[in-house]
């Protein structure tokens, strides 16, 4: 993953995206849907129909960027909002981006005593 810059947004599309959409429509769904400025540094994450691929859609002050993962086994977990948008962190979008469940990350165990 490249490393965002801080103070750097993640924002989830909810419900379902038309992956034929490119940056331009992309965009577009940003700013209609979920009333946002695409130009504005954050990074939003939109999911197909089927769950096992995303796009990242994110400007870096340079020009659009369009990132696409398709996971080989199993899909993203996504909210079940039908609409609207989730903001995760970073550390929730590398979680994503494995496959991993990002809303009930277990911390490993801790040891209560030294010895």
């Amino acid at each position: 993953m490249i490393g965002l810059p801080a103070g750097t947004r993640v924002w989830l599309a909810a419900g379902v995206t038309d992956m034929r959409r490119g940056m331009d429509g992309l965009a577009a769904q940003v700013q209609t849907t979920l009333s946002e400025d695409p130009f504005g540094g954050h990074v939003f994450v939109f999911r197909g129909r089927r769950g096992d691929l995303i796009k990242l859609l994110w400007w870096d002050g340079d020009g659009m960027c369009l990132f696409v993962k398709r996971l080989e086994r199993g899909r993203f977990v996504w909210p079940q909002a039908t609409s609207g948008s989730v903001c995760l962190t970073a550390a929730q979008l590398s979680m994503l981006l494995e496959g991993i469940d990002w809303r009930r990350p277990e911390r490993s165990w801790r040891p209560s005593k030294a010895a």
